[in-house]
């Protein structure tokens, strides 16, 4: 669908130059001289490149829209990982590089994640906001150290290092925000 370039607002992904672009800003400017546009800088979606670009109101440009599908994390392939679309049972294998090095751990059997795509190629991942966790190990308590807010290190059951409550203990269970790592609260 193409779209006017004074239309143009964060959060829109475009095609332009060959690639998809995500906006992450936009700054319609009226000068007063010439005719008005929006200064947009975007994210390249397969390589992250960077892309800082004036459109004046009559550019058209094209506008994408992405397909969202509920998929369930399912195994490690080696290095690969399998999902299987949750409507037609589909199973999908994504590079680990392309998830990220950083969210492999998060992933659980059965998991529920949102795999965006375009015409069919997969273009983003998004992973619940947050997931609960087993305290592997952790510091001993210390007797009157519970009164402060100081947290203290320990290792969740995936491998993830994270601070908790100098009250909680190994076994313990953890809610943990997935975008930032940090604990949010105590599990149900």
């Amino acid at each position: 669908m193409k779209i006017n370039g004074n239309t143009i607002k964060p959060g829109m992904v475009l095609q332009h130059e060959g690639g998809l672009w995500v906006v992450t800003k936009t700054n319609h400017v009226k000068p007063g001289k010439g005719g008005a546009f929006a200064q947009v800088e975007a994210k390249n979606l397969e390589t992250g490149s960077k892309l800082n670009e004036r459109f004046r109101s009559d550019d058209k440009v094209e506008r994408v829209t992405l397909e969202q599908k509920d998929y369930s994390y399912l195994f490690d392939n080696g290095d690969s990982l399998v999902f299987m679309d949750d409507a037609s049972y589909e199973q999908i294998e994504l590079q680990k590089d392309w998830v990220g090095e950083d969210r492999i751990p998060y992933l659980q059997d059965g998991m529920k994640v949102v795999i965006e795509s375009h015409e069919g190629r997969p273009i983003g991942l998004s992973l619940p906001d947050q997931v609960v966790l087993e305290i592997a190990e952790t510091e001993p308590t210390v007797k009157g150290q519970t009164a402060s807010s100081s947290y203290k290190p320990a290792t969740a059951s995936n491998g993830i290092r994270i601070m908790i409550p100098p009250y909680m203990s190994a076994g313990e269970k953890v809610v943990v925000d997935t975008a930032t790592g940090e604990y949010v609260r105590r599990a149900d």
